[in-house]
């Protein structure tokens, strides 16, 4: 991703959901960045630029450990 879309992506997390959270890019990979809060890393955000319409999904595994 490009960092004006990781600036609007950090900005949107931090309004929508908390002003801790941070969206990094990824080393290596260009459609995808992950998400922390603070230090602690909780998933990844990936593009989808099919057919034209660019959305972006968020994916977080909760393991059970941590219920």
């Amino acid at each position: 991703m490009k960092p004006e879309e990781l600036k609007k992506l950090d900005a949107y997390f931090k309004r929508t959901l908390n002003p801790q959270m941070v969206v990094k890019a990824r080393p290596r990979k260009d459609d995808s960045a992950e998400v922390y809060l603070g230090e602690e890393f909780l998933g990844v955000v990936y593009l989808d630029d099919e057919d034209g319409d660019r959305s972006y999904n968020f994916s977080m595994a909760i393991l059970d450990v941590d219920l």
